[in-house]
């Protein structure tokens, strides 16, 4: 995507630009902070500045990853890991909560999770641009892959069918909040600067699998070579050096900001949120879906945007807290 003209020169400042950065600054002062959260099983990271999105040749331009700017942001706490469905479960019994997808009465499923007659059986529709996702009625967090299953023995895995909706009030009820993208970011990388994983710019140094994404065929052919044909336990693959778990790959993960691709050009670099409205939330970090000949998204710097409604079978989240 390219910018409006007023925004490729930065040689010179302009009222409009003055005004944008001014908007931003009060959003960034504005922001909720939560500090009664417990903080078992959480990271507090230092803050500071970091180097945040990228101009790789692998990105997406007009996803507004770059360009690349050095951003400021405060200490904080993060979830080691995005919350689990042992860990939602409680936060149902406690308050009654039904998730979107459960009003909705169905979510998505990956059609390779569908196989034969549960396929036949089950699918209601799927979407025209991606036929692998499935309009399932029936599933949900409790069901992830239809009303025929359930989260038995994937208590230690992320919750997913999720919506930004569902992760806001569980984070109320636990006295947190969803990160910033900048926060997510800032604690993905891990302190390494401008790689595309935390880990180097090879996906699998020396064939090693270091994340949950997609082997093989895209759609069709999922080959589970790093050991998951779906989504993975939070602790499968090593934590990254702030001991971060499944910081890349497994499940998106719900941000606090509202998408846009050019908003942050002009935007205040200190502890920066995205614009005051919207139609799209940020999800960082890819999922077990992504591959490189369809979805690279899950390198560092990438981003996506989804609905706040928006729920699905690779969609999870995770909590921040304040210091």
């Amino acid at each position: 995507m390219s910018l409006p003209a007023h925004k490729k020169a930065c040689c010179a400042p302009t009222m409009e630009h003055a005004a944008h950065l001014e908007e931003s600054r009060a959003a960034s002062r504005t922001r909720r902070r939560t500090t009664i959260g417990e903080t078992a099983g959480m990271l507090r990271l230092d803050g500071g500045k970091f180097l945040m999105g990228t101009d790789h040749d692998k990105g997406f331009p007009a996803d507004g990853e770059g360009p690349v700017r050095q951003i400021r942001i405060d200490p904080f706490w993060i979830d080691a890991h995005p919350v689990t469905t042992e860990e939602f479960a409680r936060f149902v019994k406690a308050t009654g909560y039904q998730t979107d997808s459960e009003r909705f009465g169905w979510s998505f499923v990956f059609q390779g999770h569908l196989a034969g007659e549960r396929y036949k059986q089950l699918v209601e529709d799927t979407v025209l641009a991606a036929q692998w996702w499935c309009k399932v009625p029936g599933s949900d967090w409790a069901h992830p892959e239809g009303p025929d299953s359930s989260i038995e023995g994937l208590e230690n895995y992320p919750v997913t069918h999720v919506s930004w909706d569902d992760a806001a009030a569980y984070a109320d009820w636990a006295g947190k909040r969803i990160a910033t993208e900048a926060e997510f970011e800032y604690a993905q990388r891990g302190g390494t600067e401008q790689q595309l994983f935390w880990w180097g710019d090879d996906l699998e140094p020396d064939g090693k699998h270091l994340c949950n994404v997609f082997q093989g065929r895209f759609p069709d052919q999922d080959t589970a070579a790093d050991g998951y044909s779906g989504v993975a336990p939070v602790d499968a693959f090593p934590a990254n050096p702030y001991g971060m778990l499944s910081s890349i790959g497994n499940v998106w993960e719900w941000t606090a900001d509202w998408f846009s691709a050019d908003y942050h050009v002009d935007a205040n670099p200190f502890n920066p949120v995205g614009p005051t409205s919207g139609t799209r939330r940020v999800m960082k970090g890819g999922s077990y879906l992504c591959h490189e000949s369809y979805c690279n998204r899950y390198r560092l710097g990438a981003r996506t945007g989804n609905t706040p409604d928006s729920a699905a079978g690779n969609i999870g989240f995770r909590c921040v807290r304040d210091i």
